[in-house]
C-alpha cells in the first residue's frame, strides 16, 4: 500500500490546456457546487421547518437547483471532452 502525501499535490504546473487538470478542476468545481447546494438547501429547509413557514417557493427552489446540479453532473461525466485537441 502506497501512502499519499496530504494534501495531494498536482505533479506539474496547473494548465487548463492539460486534459487531466481540466477534468480534476471540473470535478472540484462540481464538489463545491454540491457543497453550496447542500448547505443552502439544508439551511432553507431548516428555517422553513422551525418557523413552520408557508413558503410555496421552497420546493421550486430546491427542485430547480437540484436539476441544475444534475445537469452539471451530466456535463462533467458524459458531455465534457477532455481530450487535448478540445482545448487549443
Amino acid at each position: 500500500m502506497q501512502l499519499v502525501p496530504m494534501p495531494p499535490r498536482w505533479p506539474r504546473k496547473p494548465d487548463r490546456a492539460d486534459p487531466d487538470f481540466r477534468r480534476l478542476d471540473d470535478r472540484m468545481n462540481f464538489a463545491v457546487h454540491v457543497a453550496v447546494f447542500l448547505a443552502c438547501n439544508s439551511g432553507v429547509w431548516f428555517v422553513h421547518n422551525i418557523q413552520q413557514a408557508d413558503w410555496d417557493w421552497i420546493v421550486w427552489f430546491s427542485g430547480v437547483w437540484g436539476m441544475i446540479l444534475m445537469g452539471h453532473l451530466i456535463y462533467i461525466a458524459a458531455i465534457a471532452d477532455y481530450s487535448r485537441k478540445s482545448h487549443g
